[in-house]
């Protein structure tokens, strides 16, 4: 399956809203530190989670704690400066989708890392700044498990 990672996320309801979404599409989740809030905050429980929703869930200290914990798997990057659509990219079972910050995004030194082959962004409006952290999200994690044939799905 697909792997989704938020590095240093901020806002709890997001948060919140991306371990439904990958509880309900079999992804892992990974949380990249550090957090702007805790994993028992009571914002983050609001999102109306239930505790098995937790099971997939994986913290790494830093990017490169993460980069190492995916052992060599593709890692694509989500961002406004990327200049691959991500409906463009032919995903693979283990592969890992990597959003940035809600404030400020991915970092420069990460969007480098990744190179422009795997920096993918969401067509949007030219006047558009950028869309909500959950629902970016949502669109690329399920294109990619589209792409999958919904492996796992109920029929």
């Amino acid at each position: 399956m697909i792997n989704i990672a938020l590095f240093e996320p901020e806002i709890p309801p997001n948060t919140g809203n991306i371990i439904r979404l990958a509880a309900n599409t079999g992804c892992q989740l990974h949380l990249i530190e550090p957090l702007g809030f805790a994993l028992d905050d009571k914002k983050l429980r609001r999102a109306g989670l239930d505790y098995h929703e937790f099971a997939g869930i994986h913290t790494h200290k830093n990017w490169p704690a993460f980069v190492s914990a995916a052992r060599g798997a593709t890692i694509y990057g989500l961002s406004t400066k990327g200049s691959r659509h991500y409906h463009e990219v032919n995903f693979a079972s283990g592969d890992f989708l990597v959003f940035g910050p809600e404030t400020r995004g991915l970092p420069e030194a990460i969007r480098s890392e990744l190179g422009v082959d795997r920096l993918l962004k969401i067509p949007m409006r030219a006047d558009s700044r950028s869309l909500n952290l959950s629902n970016a999200a949502a669109l690329v994690t399920y294109e990619a498990w589209r792409q999958l044939d919904f492996d796992g799905a109920s029929t």
